[in-house]
């Protein structure tokens, strides 16, 4: 049943706290405004070389492009449906992706070293280790988003190829332990792959089922645990197919809306279960705009 209280209290917070891109994403989901109203704000994160800084992603100021801000860029085409390659923000993302920028021939870094010289949460810093690791976050998905729009453009699209076999033959091949963050890439990499009527260069009913067996180890079935701590919830994958989605999944899901709808704050928010151990300024400020982001997730979870 549709709760008009929940969604009053979650509008309120978001019009009095949230930055202009998460106010034209709720604006978008829940009262029927243009998607370019949300295009417009996510263009003011975007760099001349294409990528994606500011920021964007709350946890990291970086003003520098980097894959994982640009991957979070991408993340919000999709939630829009928006898949006009030939659009600036689009072209950009390309241009960037085929730059070599912060990429090592294999991976898109996670982090980058001018992390460090901006306020960012601890699992941003950069470290000897924390570029090209062997993790596909964000490369799987980064590879997948390639491969979507580079039709037309035969070097991109062989750079695309090559990379999704690779993150392909490293997800079967089980040589890694993957993490519910490297599983969602793998899954938008999917679904990109399969949005495209040419023909995918790996075998995507493997990849399906593949995933299906990493979603069910990897979301966490106690439900307060979703709550008291950083756990894989069921709506973490609720951007993915529809097919892909297991009965555990489905079960856990309902159990989620219901303590989505038991655990509002008075503000009309969600907290995150998440902080940062350094910048407690900037984090107060970073906090918000999780906040928002979170709200317009648990209101799409939580709406029938």
């Amino acid at each position: 049943m549709y709760d008009s209280e929940l969604f009053a209290k979650a509008r309120l917070f978001i019009y009095r706290n949230a930055r202009a891109l998460d106010l034209a994403r709720w604006r978008f989901h829940f009262e029927g405004a243009d998607k370019s109203e949300v295009l417009a704000a996510l263009s003011a994160y975007q760099n001349k070389d294409g990528g994606f800084g500011w920021g964007l992603e709350a946890d990291a100021w970086n003003p520098n492009s980097s894959p994982i801000q640009t991957c979070t860029a991408t993340e919000i085409l999709d939630e829009t449906a928006f898949s006009d390659t030939q659009h600036p923000i689009i072209q950009g993302i390309l241009a960037y992706l085929e730059s070599g920028s912060s990429f090592d021939g294999t991976f898109w870094y996670k982090a980058i070293p001018s992390n460090n010289d901006h306020p960012h949460a601890p699992w941003w810093a950069c470290t000897d280790n924390s570029t090209g690791n062997g993790d596909y976050n964000p490369t799987a998905a980064l590879a997948g988003f390639l491969f979507r729009h580079a039709k037309g453009n035969a070097q991109r699209e062989l750079l695309a190829i090559r990379i999704v076999k690779e993150a392909y033959d490293q997800l079967l091949g089980g040589g890694r332990e993957n993490g519910f963050h490297t599983i969602i890439c793998y899954l938008r990499m999917h679904d990109y792959l399969s949005q495209i009527p040419r023909k995918s260069p790996i075998d995507l009913q493997e990849l399906a089922s593949t995933l299906v067996v990493a979603v069910d180890s990897l979301v966490e079935q106690d439900s307060d645990a979703w709550i008291n701590s950083y756990s894989c919830k069921p709506s973490h994958f609720h951007r993915a197919s529809q097919r892909l989605f297991t009965p555990l999944l489905q079960d856990l899901g309902h159990k989620e809306c219901t303590q989505i709808k038991q655990t509002q704050c008075a503000d009309g928010s969600w907290a995150p279960t998440w902080a940062w151990a350094d910048y407690p300024e900037q984090w107060a400020v970073a906090k918000l705009w999780w906040k928002s982001d979170l709200i317009t997730q648990s209101s799409h979870t939580a709406r029938p």
